[in-house]
C-alpha cells in the first residue's frame, strides 16, 4: 500500500496528468509506513457496505493479507506482542516523538487482526488463524496491563520499585516514578481513564492521543467500565483537550521555515512523500463517529457542542480536508 501519491504532469499545455505511487522511496530514512499497510480495515467496511464478499475472498486479496500479517508477526528484538513503529513510519509527525510502540499503531494492529479473522478463509491455513487469535489475546492483555491509566493506576505507578528482576516484578518496564511529569497529577480526574501514548523500557508517554483511544473503542479493544471511563475523561477534561480545535487527530502538514528546520533542508523530503497524515486520511471520521456514538448514548449530552463544532474545525485544519466533501 503506497504511503502517498504524487500528481505527475506529462504535458502542461494539454494538462495531462497521472498519479505516481510512493512506496517510501523518497520518504525520510526510506522507512516503510506501518499504518497504511493495514488497509483491509477499509476492505471490511467496503464488504459490509456492499454486502458482497467476492473482492475480499479473491486470491490476490487473501494472499496480500497473509503476507502483511506474516510480516507483522515476524520475530525481532522488540517488545512482544506490540508492533514496533520506527521513527517516521507512522502518520504522526516525527516532532511528536511517537516512535517505539505508540497506542494508535497498537489499536490499528488490534483492529486489523480482528478484521482479518472475519475475512480470511478459515480452511486455508488453520494454524495461521490460530496464531492471529492468540496474538489478539496477547496484545489485548498487554495494552490493558501496561497502557491503561486511571487514578488508581497512577497511584500504583508512583510507588513502583525499580531494578526488579524476578518474574513477579510489578514494574516490568523499570519505570522510574520520578520521571512522571507533574502535569499528569493535575490533569488526571478521579473518574475516567485512557490509554497512554507509548510504553517502552524505562519510558512511559503519558500524553493523550485521541486516535488510539477512539479506535480502541470502535474495535472493542475496551469494553464495559473502561469503555465508559474514556468518555468520562473526555467530558471531565473537555476544555483542556479541545483548546483551539476539537480533539485534533490529523495534524496539518508543515510548511516553509518549520519544514526546512525539521527535515534538515533536504530537498527530496517534500510534503507529499512524508508520513505527515498522508497515509490515513480518514482519522477524523473516527472522531466524528465516536462523538456521535456517545452523544446518542447520552454520556456526553452536555458536551454535544463538540460535535457541532467538529466539521468546520476539521475542514480548516485537517491535512486532507477535501475527504470530508
Amino acid at each position: 500500500m503506497p504511503a502517498s501519491f504524487k500528481v505527475h504532469r506529462h504535458n502542461p499545455t494539454q494538462k495531462t496528468e497521472s498519479l505516481l505511487a510512493d512506496f517510501c522511496e523518497t520518504s525520510v530514512g526510506r522507512v516503510a509506513p506501518v499504518d497504511s499497510g493495514l488497509w483491509w480495515i477499509l476492505l471490511r467496511a467496503y464488504t459490509n457496505w456492499t454486502g458482497g464478499n467476492a473482492l475480499a475472498e479473491s486470491t490476490n486479496w487473501q494472499r496480500a493479507m497473509h503476507l502483511i500479517l506474516r510480516l507483522c508477526f515476524s520475530e525481532g528484538c522488540d517488545t512482544f506482542p506490540a508492533l514496533l513503529c520506527a521513527d517516521g513510519c507512522s502518520m504522526i509527525d516525527q516532532r511528536m516523538g511517537t516512535c517505539g510502540y505508540p497506542n494508535e499503531i497498537q489499536a490499528l494492529f488490534f483492529m486489523s487482526m480482528r478484521r482479518a479473522l472475519s475475512m480470511l478463509k478459515q480452511d486455508s491455513d488453520a494454524d495461521f488463524v490460530t496464531h492471529i487469535t492468540k496474538r489478539i489475546q496477547s496484545l489485548s492483555y498487554h495494552l490493558h496491563s501496561f497502557y491503561w491509566l486511571d487514578f488508581q493506576r497512577l497511584n500504583q505507578i508512583c510507588f513502583y520499585k525499580t531494578e526488579e528482576y524476578s518474574q513477579t516484578a510489578l514494574n516490568k518496564f523499570n519505570m522510574i516514578p520520578e520521571s512522571i511529569p507533574d502535569w499528569i497529577f493535575d490533569l488526571m480526574p478521579s473518574h475516567g481513564g485512557y490509554f497512554i501514548g507509548n510504553v517502552s523500557p524505562a519510558r512511559m508517554d503519558f500524553r493523550w492521543f485521541c486516535l488510539g483511544n477512539f479506535i480502541a473503542i470502535l474495535s472493542s479493544l475496551v469494553t464495559g467500565e473502561k469503555a465508559e471511563a474514556m468518555p468520562d475523561l473526555v467530558d471531565e477534561l473537555c476544555e483542556e483537550l479541545n483548546r483551539e480545535m476539537s480533539l485534533k487527530i490529523s495534524y496539518p502538514g508543515m510548511e516553509n521555515q518549520e519544514w526546512h528546520i525539521v527535515t534538515g533542508c533536504d530537498p527530496k523530503n517534500t510534503r507529499w512523500s512524508y508520513h505527515n497524515g498522508g497515509s490515513w486520511s480518514g482519522e477524523s471520521a473516527l472522531e466524528a463517529r465516536y462523538i456521535t456514538l456517545y452523544c446518542v448514548i447520552g454520556q456526553l449530552l452536555q458536551s454535544c457542542w463538540i460535535f457541532c463544532l467538529l466539521p468546520s474545525a476539521v475542514l480548516s485544519h485537517c491535512y486532507y480536508s477535501c475527504w470530508w466533501h
